[in-house]
């Protein structure tokens, strides 16, 4: 048999519940309460007041995300100010060349 979707199985707890008509009202009314309940904790729903404060806690943490990306941005471009430019740099050699002494020879 192939899987049906929730509602589909939802409608068909209801019907089967309504086909006992002759119950009281009030255990029918329980009965499609059950259903519905069971139905949601499967679908894994979350509360609307559940669902605001995760949207307030998304944009303060967006906004400081922003706040963080500028920061950078402006430390990045003074760390690039006080660079100074490759031409104005003087050379360093790694391995200097080896003094000469008196008698007019490298030392070895």
């Amino acid at each position: 048999m192939a899987r049906q979707d929730p509602l589909s199985r939802l409608a068909q707890q209801i019907g089967d519940r309504l086909q006992g008509a002759s119950q009281a009202p009030e255990d029918i009314q329980k009965g499609i309460h059950q259903v519905v309940r069971g139905a949601f904790d499967r679908l894994e729903l979350v509360s609307r007041e559940d669902f605001d404060i995760l949207m307030d806690v998304l944009q303060r943490t967006r906004s400081r995300v922003e706040a963080l990306e500028t920061r950078v941005a402006a430390l990045e471009k003074a760390l690039e100010a006080q660079r100074p430019s490759s031409a104005a740099m003087p050379r360093v050699d790694k391995d200097p060349e080896p003094e000469e002494d008196a008698g007019g020879e490298p030392d070895r």
